[in-house]
């Protein structure tokens, strides 16, 4: 637990509904107290120090912001109030030392320490820019090095102070870190967070600040005149921290910028893991989930397609207005290899898991079902009342064009019909929600999804996700239909990584965004049990929860290909993939618990799609085949069955769903 000296003489006992427990900190602007609350959970009160009612309302008001960032890499803010006129604002506590004590009493950070840091903090630093906050005071005594990572407190707080015009006419924030236009007193926006942060990154690697640390008219003329010194950054951080340090605030890359570029590019140290580089695909997006993207911000703005946009909660309406039109990208799948070594007892259990497996295998799959043609295209749909997947969803690329059309069902069982306007189109497991994404943001420049209940007149709900340039996108449903998984990411680039994910809460009508750097632009799915997320990278599948937190990883799985969003059977209990080191055709089968393969099925599919159900699988075929097919076959490898045929010209992503 980090060091707290007892409470003074003078020291409230509480604030608020907290009980005051010790001193964390005193400083100009106030005092920070260890507090826990009426549960007895450890909580961070700052009380400042000015007692104007006025001043101190007007500050609260503008401290609530700090409130709407999300809550990863940072201190979130839980509570605000008001003690004796002084205002105080309640934080989450967090356990750690801060990053200049940690510097002072340990030394330099170095290594994949250093850039972990970087790439925490600029995350953090997203996620206030997001909620429209400038940090304004970013040093290295505001990031905490926390067990779980960096964490970034006071974002908000020198914003709420000026505003009150309760300090003097100096700028708010630190004299070393104190970005050129804040020296200024010019208008002050994200890039002097960023140039704060360039600072505290370039003190974390040397114990010095770039433009030094002595008297205050010579680090002035140095921030205004003067060269950093960042000698002790290798690249990629140096060229990073050099552009941030840019006496211009235009020229400064953005904290998404900063991400992507650190992300693109990892240490040339051998303790920080390369991304291994993409390996050739066909363009043709054959499989599925290829939902065409956003293009930049700065794009042409077609007319408003209706009046009304999402808030975030419930509605009845939704249009989005201040449009971007979308284009598609296909991902391309990367390798990377380990060696996994099994123990007697893991592979006794697999051995019996592949006995059980070879038994169900021999269950009957449904023959051939009824025929469709699916509107506009000239591919075949063969379906069964009893047939546990169903086609919900697909995206067509127009002849001629680039353009992408969504096509899907209101119904389990109902016709396809074309959403214009829609990216994303997806029902839910149990039928009774339709999720839709429109190819537009909000005026207000979010993106969104609507939720509509499929019974007559069923209610519309619209929730916000995440802010231009960012977009959410592959809508995944829960098994049980109460939550919807999106991957956040850059909208103008299709070669991003994907930045995080987004949980919809659809009963709430509220949504979390979790960014987690996966340093790859594979998507994240749905773990098993719809508890958490899994990603890919490289060959390694790596579990995490609902907040973002890694659990573990399976190893060496393989590929998993791009647009497939459920790799795991529908009891969660196996995986499915495409064998490390594998030949064409060749899928492995992985027990989710342990990691250790269960057995290897080698057939004519091309390309994984998914679980139809517990003991056969269903890919496609289009290699060696004069018309594409959508197969299901046993875990021998034997095709038992056609879901989909398309002729080899035609450009399209269809979307299986597992009903409930």
């Amino acid at each position: 637990m980090r060091p707290y000296d007892p409470p003074r003489s003078g020291d409230p006992a509480s604030l608020g509904d907290y009980t005051i427990v010790g001193r964390l900190g005193d400083g100009g602007q106030g005092v920070v107290y260890l507090a826990t609350d009426r549960t007895g959970a450890r909580v961070a009160i700052k009380w400042l120090r000015f007692g104007d009612a006025v001043s101190a309302e007007r500050f609260l008001r503008e401290v609530r912001v700090a409130q709407q960032v999300a809550p990863f890499c940072t201190a979130q803010v839980l509570a605000t109030g008001v003690e004796h006129d002084r205002p105080y604002i309640v934080s989450e506590y967090i356990e750690g030392p801060s990053l200049h004590h940690v510097v002072q009493e340990q030394g330099p950070r170095t290594g994949s320490a250093l850039y972990r840091l970087a790439i925490g903090t600029a995350t953090a630093l997203a996620a206030i820019h997001e909620a429209g906050i400038v940090h304004r005071d970013f040093k290295p005594a505001n990031v905490i090095i926390a067990p779980d990572g960096p964490r970034v407190i006071d974002f908000g707080i020198a914003r709420a102070l000026d505003a009150t015009s309760t300090i003097s006419s100096s700028p708010v924030g630190t004299p070393s870190f104190i970005a050129p236009e804040q020296l200024l007193g010019h208008q002050v926006g994200p890039a002097a967070d960023l140039f704060a942060w360039a600072s505290t990154i370039a003190y974390a690697a040397s114990g010095r600040a770039p433009f030094g640390s002595d008297t205050m008219p010579a680090v002035i003329n140095r921030i205004l005149n003067g060269r950093p010194d960042v000698s002790d950054l290798d690249e990629p951080l140096a060229g990073v921290v050099h552009a941030c340090l840019s006496k211009d605030p235009a020229q400064r890359p953005t904290a998404e910028e900063v991400i992507k570029r650190l992300i693109r590019h990892p240490m040339a140290s051998g303790d920080m893991p390369r991304e291994p580089t993409a390996s050739k695909v066909s363009t043709r997006v054959f499989p599925g989930r290829g939902p065409p993207r956003r293009q930049s911000p700065e794009a042409v703005v077609p007319p408003p397609r209706g009046p009304a946009e999402p808030s975030q909660g419930t509605g009845q309406g939704w249009a989005p207005t201040a449009a971007q039109p979308r284009t598609s990208y296909p991902r391309l799948p990367r390798k990377r290899g380990k060696r996994l070594v099994v123990g007697f007892a893991a592979a006794l259990t697999a051995l019996l898991l592949v006995v059980v497996a070879v038994a169900l295998s021999r269950s009957e799959v449904p023959t051939q079902g009824m025929a469709k043609q699916l509107p506009g295209t000239r591919s075949t749909l063969f379906e069964r009342p009893d047939d546990p997947i169903r086609l919900a969803s697909y995206d067509l690329k127009g002849k001629g064009t680039h353009a992408w059309e969504n096509y899907a069902r209101d119904t389990l069982t109902g016709p396809f019909r074309h959403y214009d306007g829609a990216a994303e189109t997806q029902i839910s497991p149990d039928g009774s929600l339709l999720a839709r994404r429109g190819k537009n943001y909000t005026a207000d420049q979010y993106d969104s999804i609507e939720i509509t209940e499929t019974r007559a007149g069923g209610q519309k709900t619209a929730v916000k996700t995440v802010k231009a340039p960012l977009e959410s996108s592959l809508i995944a449903w829960s098994k049980d239909s109460s939550k919807i998984l999106l991957n956040v990411e850059q909208a103008k680039d299709e070669n991003a990584p994907n930045l995080g994910f987004v949980i919809v809460d659809v009963a709430a009508g509220k949504a979390s965004v979790v960014m987690v750097v996966s340093e790859n632009n594979r998507p994240f799915r749905w773990d098993g049990q719809n508890n958490g997320v899994v990603n890919l990278y490289g060959s390694d599948l790596r579990f995490f929860d609902a907040a973002g937190n890694k659990v573990r990883d399976a190893v060496n799985i393989g590929e998993v290909p791009d647009g497939v969003l459920d790799i795991f059977s529908p009891s969660g209990r196996t995986f499915a993939t495409r064998c490390p080191d594998g030949e064409a055709g060749e899928l492995c089968i992985w027990d989710s618990a342990s990691g250790d393969r269960v057995r290897k099925v080698s057939s004519s599919c091309d390309k994984l799609l998914g679980w139809y159900d517990e003991t056969h699988l269903y890919c496609w075929e289009f290699d060696n085949a004069p018309r594409d097919r959508i197969q299901v076959v046993d875990l021998d490898g034997d095709e038992v069955r056609t879901l989909l045929e398309s002729p080899d010209d035609e450009d399209y992503g269809p979307t299986f769903i597992r009903v409930t």
